[in-house]
């Protein structure tokens, strides 16, 4: 690798640490500038999911005093979001590169979407009607159904599964918002964990680059969890969702318009 490919990726992996941690969306991020530096799109995936995990799953630890109050709620979405993750994974590792390749593009814009109405999720959630109780069976039981299905998606792509939760946490009738982000930072982390350990089997993962990105997205976490208060998260949300519709056009008009 060159000396430019080591400091873009390192530099990329940084970025969307810190801007998991303050905002998400990181992936949009990291894919797109491994395919920059000639990452086949499959492995890209691979090699991102990866990279980002150690900080997802570090991110766990700051909601430790939250977990007593979702154990519930673990313990029925924990089985489903591990294999529904691992399905994902395993249907990637069976997509040929020119099939995901064009998948790219709609995948990129439909996580963009659902970054750019986080802040409408987040509304909503908090705001859920449950004048009819959380524990109403066919609630539990959609919602369980939805999980799977984010995981499934989350398996294989990836991008916005925390949006896509916090929705189906909030409409379930959860209305403590830190308790939703910690019990969606732990279903993340389990779908992004069997995704990964199914990544390295399949030999999927670029390791230098993996190694790098890690690095980076490592401090990137700590400086977006310390210095979180001091940035401005609108701005980080509107560059985001730039970067994110500019790079599905880029992919669009590379696949099918070139």
């Amino acid at each position: 690798m060159s000396v430019a490919e080591i400091t873009g990726l390192i530099a990329a992996a940084a970025a969307a640490g810190a801007i998991n941690a303050v905002a998400g969306g990181g992936t949009l991020i990291t894919f797109p500038t491994l395919l920059l530096f000639g990452t086949p799109p499959v492995a890209a995936n691979a090699t991102s999911t990866l990279a980002l995990m150690f900080g997802t799953g570090g991110s766990v630890f700051g909601y430790r005093r939250r977990l007593p109050a979702i154990k519930k709620w673990l313990g029925r979405f924990a089985a489903v979001s591990i294999l529904g993750g691992l399905i994902g994974s395993v249907l990637l590792t069976h997509t040929e590169e020119k099939v995901f390749a064009r998948l790219v593009p709609f995948l990129i814009l439909f996580a963009t979407v659902l970054f750019l109405s986080q802040g409408l999720v987040r509304k909503l959630a908090i705001e859920a009607d449950t004048s009819e109780g959380v524990e109403k069976h066919r609630h539990v039981f959609a919602a369980i159904v939805f999980q799977f299905l984010v995981a499934i998606y989350g398996g294989y792509f990836g991008a916005g599964i925390g949006i896509l939760m916090l929705a189906s946490l909030g409409f379930l009738g959860l209305r403590d918002i830190h308790e939703m982000n910690a019990l969606k930072t732990v279903l993340s982390t389990l779908i992004n964990l069997v995704a990964a350990l199914w990544f390295i089997g399949a030999g999927l993962i670029h390791w230098p680059k993996a190694g790098l990105m890690t690095v980076g997205a490592l401090g990137g976490y700590f400086l977006g969890a310390h210095f979180s208060q001091r940035i401005p998260q609108r701005a980080v949300r509107h560059i985001i969702t730039g970067i994110g519709f500019m790079i599905a056009a880029i992919t669009f008009y590379r696949e099918f318009l070139r």
